[in-house]
């Protein structure tokens, strides 16, 4: 029998509904947007269409496999962060809304200085470094991931975003010392693998099967990243600049113990919209060098 758009639609946003899903309005009409190839303009201007059975088929299918686990951005292969379009793979994490936090931090410290050079390190798929250098017209940036299938991604990013003037990649590890000819930077921000290494077996499905262990393994009590940029990295910052990084739930005080021991200052932590402290960030007081 057939169905209009609007039609499927809705029976898709009731399935993920009763099956506890949160986004259900947002998911559902990205699959049928992807499924269908239409915007989601086109999607509202054509609700009353009938949808050929090929698409409903389709669209059905990358339900099941929702359903299954799968998550809608590796599905479609693009997700929104701070109102950006970008790229994502299985090579990075999907972007969150609580990491937005973070990014808005940044800005508004970068967005006070007159040339800032900023790096986004275990950038991931780019999103932070992108969201500042989109939002502080003024900065240069840098994203630097180890990962190459990452760096493609961040890559891409920047093009779909009409950055290259101001962003490059590099391929950087962060648990090793910088080399000195990476230059001082006037900001770091850092959101880096976290997740405890035996919490990970109890995640959700759709985090444990599908998105890089790479990016989520943060050591035996997940603070290994913590450690390492707080040691290793410190002068990579400018006398003055800031290292901002996002931490797990029940994180916050650990990490900044770290950077209080690093010899950073004027540290403070960050409540994410469900009040739940997600952004550590410090001062670099005097130069290491």
């Amino acid at each position: 029998m057939a169905i209009t758009y609007n039609n499927l639609y809705m029976d898709i946003r009731q399935i993920f509904r009763n099956s506890g899903i949160e986004a259900a309005t947002l998911e559902a009409r990205e699959l049928v947007c992807f499924a269908s190839g239409k915007t989601r303009e086109e999607l509202s201007r054509d609700s009353r269409l009938y949808v050929p059975r090929e698409i409903e088929d389709r669209t059905r299918d990358l339900v099941a496999r929702h359903l299954a686990g799968e998550p809608v951005a590796y599905l479609i292969g693009e997700w929104e962060f701070y109102g950006m379009p970008l790229d994502i793979s299985e090579s990075v994490l999907i972007p969150r809304t609580d990491t937005e936090v973070l990014a808005q931090q940044a800005i508004e410290y970068v967005s006070k200085l007159e040339k800032p050079r900023v790096l986004d390190l275990c950038a991931g798929s780019g999103c932070v470094g992108l969201a500042v250098a989109a939002h502080a017209e003024n900065s240069t940036v840098v994203l630097g991931e180890i990962s190459e299938g990452a760096l493609r991604v961040c890559r891409q990013n920047i093009r779909r975003n009409g950055l290259t003037a101001r962003v490059v990649t590099c391929q950087l590890d962060a648990l090793a010392k910088p080399s000195v000819n990476l230059g001082e930077f006037d900001c770091i921000v850092c959101n880096p693998p976290y997740i405890p290494h035996d919490d990970i077996a109890g995640l959700d499905v759709s985090v444990r099967d599908y998105e890089p262990h790479l990016a989520l393994d943060g050591g035996e009590d997940g603070l290994d990243f913590y450690r390492a940029v707080c040691d290793k990295w410190r002068q990579a910052l400018r006398t003055g600049g800031r290292l901002y990084f996002e931490v797990g739930i029940g994180q916050a005080d650990p990490v900044l113990r770290l950077m209080r021991a690093a010899g950073f200052g004027d540290i403070q932590v960050i409540p994410d919209t469900n009040d739940i402290p997600r952004v550590v960030f410090g001062t670099a007081m005097e130069s290491v060098y």
